[in-house]
């Protein structure tokens, strides 16, 4: 079943518009059960950078804000508070204060109180790294709070976060799934293997390799919610045994955007009944190359890589041609953000004129001393599951025609991202998933010199600089254009080539009432506190 990218953009208009309520009265009671693609690193999500564990854990945690779990699409505009009942600026807009909500205890019955967000915040922005810190180990979003100064408390129920200058996207970057509220007086090794949160479902097992399993907080703060008496996860490494179990009832849920174009119309033949959506989800197929690694510190070889992608193959193999085609934004109209499409032919890689892009990319690569008869052999290092795999396989076929040999070199996903944050790697096939649609979320993280996240060893001052630039810049009109400056920047230096954002499908039983997949992330919409099951 093939959509046209008429009708997705049509849907991204919808999108923005809102989705009306249902009319059903939601039933309470049921287990939800959906099908985990691999092996979650751990359960804490401050400390990992994958949606195998968001998606899962996500309902375990409170934030002090969310994105709107009623709105398809993440916007400051529709911000709405969560552990905290309200929020206000300073007169120079430099400190955010937030008056937090009482009577809010953890799974093991202590109350929350100001000193939970302080350890929080103190901890993932590495503001007091000389204290041992309980409560994480690692922080790969680090370089979302650089611009943090202090996270005061006043009180019991009120936190202060300063700031060193204005930054208009804090509190956008408070919304997101990547922003829970942890306990100070649990250690990280129990928020990795069974963590407590103020959420409102509880962990009562996590077995790596097997499943995990969540049950209702009985004593959650919302007091109507959530509906559910539990959510049972199944880790079912291969997709097509995933999909095997959701088509024969199994599952009532498919694991998010578990779903391609090319298993659509298999999913819906044997399961006819199956709702399923396509959205963009804002990941990226991107190549990494080690900058720090010869040849690759060799600027030409790194072109000629670029060069060398035929962006549209990847598409219509991988997506049936309904991928977004973007640079390192996403881009309109799923993306806020992102460079108009117009401007996308003026980027290395992006030009139509795929004959010529070869030839200019074989021209570097005899220049580094490479040709027919003397190739680069190099291992492309992917994680070992499918959506990883695939573009991988891609990608080496087509080095081939400028005298890359490229071995496939799959990695577990419990190592991946370690392997890529110390530089163990020569090219890496990989996935981007930015946790919310701004700027200062991606760039910090991906872009920024000395982000750990900057796993292609990038750094270039003048985009430093323009990072900064953007963030204090209050004018969204004028913040857009410096944004799109740094896009072509980053894409003429191949900083991390983008091969395209994926739309791809999730799938739920219609049984299931009460789901919104939200537009331009697939990490924020997973407190599964409004889903419920309709008894038959």
């Amino acid at each position: 079943m093939r959509k046209s990218l008429a009708l997705i953009a049509a849907s991204f208009a919808a999108f923005a518009a809102g989705v009306p309520a249902s009319a059903q009265t939601p039933t309470p009671g049921g287990t939800l059960r959906i099908s985990h693609r691999d092996n979650p690193p751990s359960a804490s999500i401050h400390e990992e950078s994958t949606i195998s564990v968001n998606q899962p854990f996500m309902a375990v945690f409170n934030n002090l804000v969310l994105f709107d779990p009623k709105e398809k699409v993440n916007s400051p505009d529709h911000i709405v508070p969560e552990l905290a009942e309200s929020w206000s600026y300073n007169a120079d807009s430099t400190q955010l204060t937030f008056k937090l909500r009482q009577g809010v205890k953890w799974h093991d019955g202590k109350p929350f109180t100001s000193a939970d967000v302080k350890c929080t915040w103190d901890a993932v922005s590495g503001l007091h790294e000389d204290e041992k810190n309980p409560i994480i180990r690692k922080s790969p979003r680090k370089g979302w709070y650089m611009n943090l100064k202090e996270v005061k408390t006043n009180g019991d129920f009120e936190v202060t976060f300063v700031l060193k200058r204005p930054q208009p996207s804090f509190l956008t970057m408070l919304a997101g799934g990547y922003s829970p509220v942890y306990s100070c007086h649990v250690p990280d090794r129990v928020m990795r293997s069974k963590p407590i949160g103020t959420g409102p479902f509880k962990v009562v097992d996590f077995k790596r390799n097997e499943s995990i399993k969540l049950v209702r907080n009985p004593d959650y703060w919302k007091k109507d919610r959530p509906y559910l008496d539990a959510i049972d996860w199944k880790i079912v490494p291969n997709r097509s045994t995933r999909l095997l179990g959701f088509q024969s009832g199994e599952f009532d849920m498919t694991f998010d955007s578990d779903v391609t174009f090319p298993l659509l119309k298999d999913v819906k033949s044997s399961k006819p009944d199956a709702v399923c959506e396509a959205r963009p989800t804002n990941v990226s197929s991107n190549l990494l190359v080690n900058r720090d690694k010869e040849p690759f510190n060799n600027p030409d070889i790194r072109k000629a890589m670029v060069l060398s992608l035929d962006l549209k193959a990847f598409n219509e193999i991988l997506f049936q041609g309904n991928a977004l085609e973007g640079a390192t934004m996403l881009p309109p109209p799923a993306g806020f953000w992102g460079m108009p499409k117009e401007m996308l032919p003026t980027l290395l890689g992006h030009s139509p004129d795929r004959q010529k892009n070869l030839a200019e990319a074989q021209e570097l690569m005899k220049k580094a001393g490479y040709g027919p008869d003397k190739t680069l052999k190099i291992k492309v290092s992917t994680r070992n599951i499918a959506i990883y795999r695939d573009p991988a396989v891609i990608l080496i076929d087509q080095l081939k025609q400028i005298y890359i040999e490229g071995e496939l070199e799959p990695i577990d996903t419990t190592v991946w991202y370690t392997k890529l944050a110390r530089g163990d790697y020569q090219v890496g096939m990989n996935l981007t998933g930015v946790g919310i649609d701004d700027p200062d979320v991606n760039f910090y993280e991906n872009y920024y010199s000395t982000s750990d996240r900057n796993y292609s060893r990038y750094k270039n001052p003048e985009v430093d600089k323009l990072i900064d630039q953007q963030s204090a810049e209050q004018d969204r009109e004028k913040r857009k254009q410096i944004v799109w400056k740094i896009e072509k920047i980053l894409a003429d230096d191949a900083a991390r080539p983008i091969l395209g954002y994926k739309v791809d499908n999730t799938c739920w039983d219609p049984k299931v009432k009460g789901v919104m997949l939200q537009v331009n992330s697939i990490y924020n919409g997973w407190r599964f506190d409004n889903i419920w099951i309709e008894k038959k």
